[in-house]
């Protein structure tokens, strides 16, 4: 396993945020049009991450970054959660419980996959979690993502039954959502899974 840490993103990091969100769709979601990605704007992105970096919503929104260590050290990863909001739902449904916690991201470049950089991301937010009084969170994951839905699965993670499909360029891409419980001794933070992203 690699030698690895997580800690809470700074500012400085929020252009390497957005590169790798940009580099991990582009393998992850390549049935998605070439031009979408094309259209990507990664400074404006890197702008929207520093922002959420420097002015959280609430103390419970968190932005955590992975850093592979070596001869240097490398960000390789990141994770966004809050309280679930209005992104967290279906077309109409009613909001959450304000004890939900939602991931909005939780990327780990592919390049630096299976070193166990998604279990620290996901077992750092969890902890998180638990500090802010959080029992339970969500996550969407693309119904054609099998690596996102195989690490959370492993995680201890499951379907809740709810469904969504997002309009990509007239391109419906359907997603369902995990749900998972955050209180002490349950598995939602990755620790026991054999996936390892």
């Amino acid at each position: 396993m690699a030698v690895g840490y997580v800690r809470p993103a700074r500012s400085g990091d929020a252009g390497e945020i957005a590169r790798i969100q940009l580099a991990t769709w582009r393998i992850a979601y390549r049935r998605l049009p070439a031009h979408v990605f094309d259209e990507f704007d990664e400074g404006w992105v890197a702008q929207r991450w520093r922002e959420a970096i420097e002015k959280a919503p609430t103390p419970r929104h968190h932005v955590l970054v992975a850093i592979e260590q070596s001869t240097q050290d490398y960000l390789v990863g990141f994770a966004a959660s809050g309280p679930a909001d209005e992104a967290a739902l279906a077309p109409g449904e009613d909001p959450l419980a304000e004890d939900v916690a939602a991931i909005t991201d939780l990327l780990v470049e592919p390049r630096w996959g299976r070193r166990g950089h998604g279990s620290r991301l996901l077992a750092a937010s969890v902890a998180h979690w638990r500090d802010d009084g959080f029992t339970s969170a969500v996550a969407w994951a693309f119904r054609d993502d099998p690596a996102t839905n195989r690490f959370l699965t492993s995680a201890g993670w499951a379907p809740d039954g709810t469904t969504r499909a997002l309009d990509v360029d007239d391109l419906l891409v359907p997603q369902l959502r995990l749900h998972t419980l955050v209180e002490e001794g349950t598995q939602a933070d990755g620790e026991a899974g054999p996936v390892d992203d």
